[in-house]
Formats: C-alpha cells, structure tokens, sequence
C-alpha cells in the first residue's frame, strides 16, 4: 500500500485527494496546507472550472500538518504528493526526494530550466521517484488517441494538428505574475508539447509565431514540430487568444495511414460544449463515435495516480509522468518563444 501525502489543498489538492479515493493500492494518509479551517475538513471554500465544489471533509483517520518539513519528516509516508503553485515546485521537490520519498508533483515540473534539470538530477541522485503530473494522456479521448498510435491498428502516424485556447485575460499579466506561472505558453501549452512527445518523440527543431510577454514567454503562438528523420507532420495553436465567451476550448485532429481520429470540446457561453465527440474515419469511409462509456473528468486523475501508484508497488517506469519529458516539455515550450522572438526555425538540440 502506497501511502500519500498530499502538499497543498487548493482546487488540484482537492482533485488529487477526489481521484486518489478510487485508485487501488495506495491511500491518502496525511494532508498539509496553511490554512487551519481546510485542516479541520472545511473545504467549501475551494471551487474550479470542473468537478464538484469542495464540501465538509472527514479528515479524522488523516494527519494533518501545517508545515513542510513536518510532514516530509514523517516515515509513514511513501509518495509525497505537491499541489503547490509552480514557483514551489522546485525547492518542495528536492527536500521530499531528499527526505526519501517518491515525488508526484503537479505539470508544469518548474518554470526554469535549470530548476527542472536540477530536480531530475536529484531524482537520479537518490534513487527516489520523481514523477510529473500530466493528466492530458489519462483523459478518455487523449488516451485512445495515444493507444490507436502506439498499437498502429490503423498505420503509422502521418500528421497531427492539436489545440488548446482559453480566452483573452480581462488585464495583461504582470512581470512578476508571469515569471511565477509562465503564463499561457508555459502553464496551458506544455500539455500539448508534453502529448507531442509521447505521439512522436522529440522535434528536432520548431517553427512558430505568436505573441510575446517579454522576452521569454508566450501569450499564444502556433507551432510547426519539425522532425527530420521521418515525413510525420506535427502543428498546433495554443493561447489566451479566444473571446470571454469561448473560456476554453481543446482538441485533436490526428491523421494515421488508415484513420483518421478527430475531437473537440469547449467551454461556450459558461457551458461544457463538445462539438466534435471522438470520431474515427476509416479508410474504407466509415465515420463512427467511439463509444468511451461515462466520464468523468476526475477519472483522468484517479488513473493519473493510479499510474504513479502502480509503478510503485511494481518497481517499474511510470512512463506517462516521466520527469524527463516533462522536462524536455518545459524546454519545447522554451524553444518556441525563441522561434516567435526571432523568426527563425529553432534547433531542439
């Protein structure tokens, strides 16, 4: 049995804590946050764009700490669970794996790159887990996109063209806001360059345009993925950039030599809205909805962990939450604000 702690109890805290009550072989045994109204169970207070709102929590078989180190410090704690704002990620990282426990922390791995190569040397140094939350390739759709790919039913992939928009923020972030979050092509686009890695590998050189926020990172932009030693074709649009009445949007057109896989859904006028259901095109012209059976966007964290948890007690790769991709995510996403800042097709390396 995995034993969780989870570090930080806003929205994804409470999500991670939702998901992890349906995983097998692992319990979340302590929490910690500041606050001591979400320390004795209240978490009305906490709301998101998804899932329920928080309710009145019976923490009575979890320990509760309002301090970190307290609770790296304790050995009854396999899996140190961070759902901390990204400006802590790298600092929490090194102490749990320093402390001896596997880390799962929350996407994006850092905002820096020498922070992300720094927690993965640690990780490396101390023989500790260090997995990275991406929960895109647990969602229904993006995991049967990935399987269709990875077992080649249809053929080899020839193409994909991806996207991932939210609407334009009310007032221009501030330097310092950014610098804490990485703003959109950071915090909102390292999903897709994370899927981009695990559809294709790594690009070996991008192409992009868009807009900046200063000189580092990206308000939105579209990329072209460039990969020379194979014809595969890989773009995608990523930003705030939507009017308020489109808050979100998302999806996938992903071109196999036999298929065709499309989907695309939205938040419109404060309304989930999905406009095209996971749909496969086949060579011989049949178009069919792929029947996913209910979801629930919580399910994609609870299989998210459950992914965690299992190389855990089976002493294997989690590959999905690899902290080298998500690594080499957080550097795609620097590679293509060099390409908007200089106009140029930029290396990978």
């Amino acid at each position: 049995m995995v034993r969780i702690g989870i570090i930080g109890i806003g929205f994804m805290g409470m999500i991670h804590y939702y998901g992890i009550q349906k995983i097998l072989g692992g319990k979340v045994t302590a929490i910690c946050t500041r606050s001591p109204k979400k320390l004795n169970g209240d978490w009305t207070s906490i709301q998101g764009n998804f899932g329920p709102r928080g309710s009145v929590e019976d923490l009575s078989e979890i320990k509760t700490y309002d301090d970190i180190d307290a609770i790296l410090s304790d050995p009854e704690i396999d899996l140190i669970d961070i759902c901390l704002p990204t400006h802590y990620h790298r600092d929490v990282t090194i102490s749990a794996l320093k402390s001896g426990k596997h880390v799962l922390v929350e996407k994006p791995i850092a905002i820096d790159l020498d922070s992300a190569n720094e927690m993965t040397r640690v990780a490396d140094e101390t023989g500790n887990r260090l997995m990275v939350a991406h929960v895109l390739p647990f969602f229904a759709e993006f995991s049967y996109a990935l399987e269709a790919v990875k077992n080649a039913e249809y053929g080899e992939l020839l193409g994909a063209n991806l996207k991932r928009i939210t609407s334009k923020a009310a007032d221009t972030p501030s330097a310092s806001d950014v610098e804490r979050s990485g703003g959109p092509g950071i915090d909102l686009h390292i999903h897709d360059t994370h899927f981009i890695q695990l559809l294709n590998g790594m690009p070996s050189a991008v192409f992009s345009q868009g807009k900046l926020i200063g000189e580092k990172y990206t308000d939105y932009l579209t990329t072209q993925y460039i990969y020379t030693d194979n014809p595969v074709t890989i773009s995608c649009s990523s930003g705030s950039i939507a009017q308020k009445g489109r808050a979100f949007s998302h999806g996938f057109e992903i071109f196999l030599q036999k298929a065709t896989l499309l989907f695309e859904s939205s938040t419109l006028g404060g309304q989930p809205v999905v406009s095209q259901p996971l749909t496969i095109i086949t060579d011989d012209g049949k178009v069919e909805q792929v029947d996913l059976g209910d979801t629930d966007p919580i399910d994609a964290f609870t299989n998210e962990i459950q992914h965690a948890v299992d190389a855990i007690n089976g002493d294997s790769d989690a590959v999905l939450l690899s902290g080298t991709k998500a690594r080499d995510a957080l550097l795609l996403c620097y590679k293509e604000a060099e390409s908007v800042r200089t106009g140029q097709i930029v290396t990978v390396g």
